[in-house]
């Protein structure tokens, strides 16, 4: 979703009217529904000797009704609306103007000078901005699409491109490449180990540790391409 601001900057959010109606409407009845449904489900587990979670279901069977299914029922409603709250907290927005650019997703709020981008695009689910040294000015996950980026960027002076403009300059990462700068192998290895882990935490702090030293990243699925920046200090 597209919004104009009076100081001729424009917002891109994920908080679109479809998205807000799954998140306040969807998840709770969601949650109403799983609620309706958990005694019929205790009362069918009880029957079944082998099923597991026996012990939950006999008690939730023995309590008295319409009381616990009215109760589950209120419960599973306010989970699905704590849930799109949740949802509505993470969810990315951008303020773009000629002269910067806001990510803003949570508390986390990322402002890139305007005049550092040389150009904006869409692969995957990132959005990315680089520099005119190729550096990675910003990566950040969204649901958005193009459509309603390009012309936000573009109608305050920003390229736009239809996909990564260096894709075609990645290679796969492989242990002990003779080309990396010194310390980047380790870095990988480590990103690595997080990747297969599943800890997306690491796995950015390490990206930023891979770019102090030239190198921009990107994964498939868990498989890491590397990239080294242009070299400008000429």
């Amino acid at each position: 979703m597209v919004d104009s601001s009076p100081d001729h900057s424009s917002r891109v959010t994920e908080r679109s009217a479809a998205a807000l109606a799954l998140l306040f409407g969807g998840f709770p009845i969601a949650g109403a529904l799983i609620g309706w449904l958990l005694t019929p489900l205790a009362s069918w587990l009880v029957t079944l000797p082998w099923a597991p979670l026996q012990g939950p279901a006999e008690l939730l069977e023995s309590l008295p009704q319409p009381q616990v299914t009215i109760g589950a029922i209120v419960v599973g409603i306010i989970a699905g609306a704590v849930l799109g709250a949740v949802g509505l907290h993470e969810a990315l927005t951008i303020d773009i103007s000629s002269g910067r650019v806001v990510l803003t997703r949570g508390g986390d709020v990322q402002r890139i000078d305007g005049s550092h981008v040389a150009v904006a695009f869409l692969t995957g689910k990132h959005l990315v901005l680089l520099d005119s040294a190729t550096r990675e000015l910003a990566r950040a996950k969204t649901d958005l699409k193009a459509g309603d980026l390009e012309p936000a960027f573009r109608a305050h002076g920003y390229s736009w491109a239809a996909d990564d403009p260096h894709r075609d300059d990645y290679e796969r990462w492989v242990e002990d490449l003779p080309d990396l700068p010194i310390g980047a192998d380790a870095l990988f290895k480590a990103r690595q180990r997080a990747l297969d882990s599943g800890d997306g935490d690491d796995a950015e702090e390490l990206r930023a540790e891979l770019a102090k030293l030239g190198i921009v990243v990107r994964d498939v699925n868990k498989r890491q391409y590397w990239r080294l920046v242009r070299d400008t200090s000429g």
